[in-house]
């Protein structure tokens, strides 16, 4: 691959991560102003490419219900979202258009490059299946699951993009606990998205204790029966307070561990000058998470700050994976331009 062949590759790498990264975050608006049905099928608007053409039906349907989750403005919203999705998925395909013409003079597999278009496409089904499914608690938390996985094969891709300071053989001994922050974070982005679907945010509305107690009334059978309709149980019934606790609590709760094993985790690899920047970005972050989080509860779920919240776990994602993979390349890569 040539000179310029390769600043094409790389920006456009930059380009998707940074849609990425942007379209995780407005899902995030989506799902905060309940626009996930905005436009009740897909890939359309009843029937239409936006929701100009599909003006009539909108109106019947806000008509009916005001308060509904068919509003104008939910609908573009929705397709908005959508849109831009659908750029991501364009983008992705061209990537690995460039991967497998240029395999040879890059050196390396375009696995990773396929492996993202294939985590595209399971977005895009996990996107259409949350409207089918009239917003399935399981299947909206696998879509933003999916999306911060993507997340982080674009992120995968753009670190292999840039240099770095080198970083000792020595550092190796910390690849497996960098790999275990990781799963630890998706698990805690798990119950945040579960949190968020079943609309707990805002069942402990006292910090730190929950209800004014420490450990409250709680059903967790409800609360994580993974089959079910929003707002409901298993059995078609409403689902209850209790039920809603118990997922908040375990997603706060979850959360100091998360905080502390990714905060030793990034303080100990402060000493490496390759991995000194995002490990001061990640104790940012954590902090930041923890302000945006207390704030979402004594404020009562501003969607501002509900946004910057999912923005600050895709961010955690992003600094986690760039770790991970600058201490897969070692010192024997770190000074090459990598494509």
């Amino acid at each position: 691959m040539s000179d310029t062949q390769l600043r094409r590759y790389s920006r456009l790498v930059f380009l998707t991560w940074f849609l990425t990264l942007d379209l995780i975050m407005f899902g995030a608006f989506v799902r905060l102003t309940d626009s996930g049905l905005g436009c009740p099928d897909w890939p359309g608007c009843y029937g239409s490419v936006t929701p100009i053409g599909a003006a009539h039906d909108i109106n019947t349907a806000t008509t009916a219900m005001p308060d509904g989750p068919v509003t104008v403005s939910k609908a573009w919203i929705e397709m908005v979202h959508r849109y831009a999705g659908a750029a991501l998925g364009l983008l992705i395909i061209a990537i690995v258009f460039m991967a497998w013409r240029h395999r040879k003079p890059i050196g390396r597999t375009p696995f990773l490059a396929s492996l993202t278009l294939v985590a595209v496409c399971l977005q895009g089904a996990f996107g259409a299946w949350t409207v089918t499914h009239r917003l399935m608690p399981i299947v909206v938390t696998a879509h933003l699951l999916f999306g911060m996985s993507l997340l982080g094969l674009m992120t995968w891709l753009a670190a292999r993009q840039k240099t770095h300071a080198t970083i000792p053989q020595s550092a190796k001994r910390f690849i497996p606990w960098a790999a275990l922050g990781l799963i630890v974070l998706f698990t805690q982005i798990g119950l945040g998205g579960w949190v968020s679907t079943n609309y707990a945010a805002l069942a402990c509305m006292d910090f730190p204790t929950c209800q004014g107690d420490w450990l409250p009334e709680m059903d967790f059978n409800d609360g994580f029966s993974l089959l079910r309709g929003l707002g409901e149980t298993t059995a078609g019934a409403m689902i209850s307070q209790h039920a809603l606790t118990a997922i908040h609590w375990v997603h706060r709760n979850a959360a100091f561990v998360v905080f502390s094993y990714l905060a030793i985790l990034a303080w100990q690899l402060r000493q490496f000058a390759g991995l000194r920047g995002p490990a001061n970005l990640a104790l940012t972050l954590l902090c930041a998470q923890v302000l945006t989080g207390l704030t979402t509860i004594f404020f009562q779920w501003p969607i501002a700050i509900a946004v910057m919240h999912s923005g600050g776990a895709a961010g955690l994602v992003i600094v986690t994976v760039t770790m991970l993979v600058r201490l897969g390349t070692m010192s024997t890569h770190s000074t090459q331009t990598q494509s």
